[in-house]
């Protein structure tokens, strides 16, 4: 072995294959670092490459997450105004429902839209939805003097009701104040006093006209019977006055009469004119209290209205 390490030949062969064997050493040990280089570097590339796909994927669940939030926000947001709108309407037609007074809502092309339980009761209609001013009111004529002029101060000269229905909603007026004489289908005659309003939009426009009546029926007989009460007070006074002159004029023929067989005679006139007025006093006075007591009654019934 000494021998063969001290040949220069051999010495330099074993040189040369250990400086081969360290150079394959060395690039195995390069290769293998570039292999476990290029490794990781095709997992970083692996992993990002799926992060940068999944990334709009993420960015459009989120969107229509929110979206399905905003639109779960808009149902109850809407279910809750439907609410209100109903609770708004049940309160306005339990309004309607008990006013005493009767209220009637046209179009603007003079068809009757709503109308409450009173208003159908005072026309004597059953249902009133659809029909026409013509068809409701007819022939039924303005008997107050007021109705000529409007709130606005503004003359106009229609006679009938319908007409005044269709000025208010062709000059879209906002109050006209009459009465007039109504004729119910089945032929009742009805004193109504009513007031009919225009009814605007907020842009201005016309949404319709509104109509309050109320039955003034009773009262316009009450007022007919104490005027007819009246008439006959004057001439109740007049005979009592005619009486009072009469038995005044006997008395003072009695008291200046000497003649005793003509004193039982006058005294039997004072006692029978005496007579005649006590009963036409009692009969007025049972006359007046009827109506009186009718008053007090339609009184009552309006207060309790």
């Amino acid at each position: 072995m000494v021998r063969l390490l001290a040949n220069p030949l051999v010495l330099r062969g074993l040189l040369v294959l250990f400086a081969a064997g360290c150079s394959f050493v060395f690039v195995i040990s390069v290769m293998r670092r570039l292999r476990r280089n290029i490794a990781v570097e095709a997992d970083l590339d692996s992993v990002a490459a799926p992060t940068l796909e999944g990334l709009p994927v993420h960015l459009y669940n989120t969107v229509i997450q929110q979206l399905k939030q905003q639109k779960h926000e808009l149902q109850v947001q809407t279910l809750a105004e439907q609410r209100r709108a109903r609770t708004s309407e049940n309160f306005s037609q339990t309004v309607l429902s008990n006013l005493p007074c009767g209220v009637l809502v046209f179009s603007p092309s003079g068809l009757a839209k709503q109308a409450n339980p009173a208003a159908k009761e005072i026309l004597g209609f059953g249902s009133l939805s659809g029909m026409s001013a013509e068809d409701i009111f007819r022939e039924a004529a303005i008997c107050s003097p007021a109705s000529s002029v409007d709130s606005d101060g503004v003359s106009g000269s229609p006679s009938l009701l319908v007409e005044e229905v269709h000025a208010v909603l062709r000059e879209g007026s906002k109050r006209r104040q009459l009465e007039a004489d109504y004729s119910t289908p089945a032929g009742k005659e009805v004193r109504v006093a009513i007031t009919i309003s225009a009814i605007p939009a907020a842009d201005g426009s016309l949404l319709g006209a509104a109509c309050l009546i109320n039955d003034r029926s009773e009262f316009e007989q009450i007022r007919r019977q104490e005027q007819l009460h009246g008439e006959i007070s004057a001439e109740m006074a007049l005979e009592l006055r005619t009486s009072l002159t009469t038995i005044a004029g006997y008395a003072q023929h009695l008291a200046q009469n000497r003649n005793p067989d003509l004193s039982p005679q006058l005294a039997a006139d004072i006692a029978e004119e005496a007579a005649n007025l006590d009963r036409r006093i009692g009969g007025f006075l049972a006359q007046k209290r009827t109506p009186t007591e009718a008053g007090s009654r339609a009184a009552s019934a309006g207060r309790t209205k």
